[in-house]
């Protein structure tokens, strides 16, 4: 199987760098998509919660004081880029969550489910972990290209997310887009910037680092729309680079 010419850089602790993260979430609009959510829903969080997927923890710095953090996640993490054996991860194997029911008064499943066999097991075991009511934050992809090869087995419309979790047990959904086909657009010239200027053979550099002077000027102009589009709720909302999911565990699931 061909591997992925460049993978992506796993995503660290904000607070190490914070100058280079906020570059990072305006250059990879994907990042700056689930931050833009992500941040201000995880500061109200309180009591356990359960990140699956944990990779690097990256987002338990921005939980509140009033909040505990566990993290779950495969093990064979390195496969994605993680490092392993990080202390306060749980490692399993994909499939049981290693907790007793109702043990946790939040989730966070982020970018993890389309890299999961069984999806709606997944869910399902977050349920099954969650207290009744105790609420759950996923993000997942629409528009991104196949990553983590061989582990990239699902993409999911809002129409199909909406049934998953309520097959699992959750009410209270709310699906949000993230971003806009502007955002689209600016990502796939982003990525195909950098694959142009880091080809498989260093002699194609002579045509593809060509190609390269032509999509980085569109790629940096598409950066700047997409920021002003989603300032100003333009773009349409059908081709999204992904979705923010809130949702909570029903008492019957």
């Amino acid at each position: 199987m061909r591997q992925e010419q460049f993978q992506p850089i796993a995503v660290t602790a904000p607070d190490r760098h914070p100058l280079l993260f906020k570059l990072r979430c305006y250059v990879d609009v994907q990042l700056g998509s689930i931050v833009g959510h992500l941040q201000p829903a995880l500061s109200r969080l309180k009591g356990k919660v359960l990140d699956v997927g944990a990779g690097e923890s990256p987002w338990r710095g921005w939980l509140s004081k009033d909040a505990e953090y566990y993290g779950i996640d495969v093990g064979n993490a390195d496969e994605f880029g993680m490092s392993g054996g990080r202390e306060g991860i749980t490692y399993y194997d994909g499939r049981k969550i290693p907790f007793e029911d109702a043990q946790f008064d939040n989730a966070i499943c982020i970018e993890v489910l389309e890299h999961a066999e069984d999806p709606e097991l997944l869910l399902s075991e977050i349920a099954r972990v969650l207290k009744p009511d105790g609420p759950l934050l996923l993000t997942v992809p629409w528009s991104a290209r196949r990553h983590h090869i061989p582990h990239d087995y699902h993409r999911f419309t809002r129409e199909r997310l909406q049934i998953m979790l309520s097959k699992a047990g959750f009410a209270n959904i709310v699906i949000k887009e993230r971003g806009s086909d502007i955002g689209v657009i600016a990502n796939k010239l982003t990525v195909l910037t950098i694959r142009l200027l880091k080809p498989a053979r260093k002699a194609d550099l002579i045509w593809t680092g060509v190609l390269a002077l032509f999509c980085a000027p569109l790629a940096v102009a598409f950066l700047i729309a997409t920021s002003v589009s989603d300032k100003l709720g333009r773009g349409a909302s059908e081709d999204p680079l992904g979705y923010f999911i809130s949702a909570v565990r029903g008492k019957s699931a």
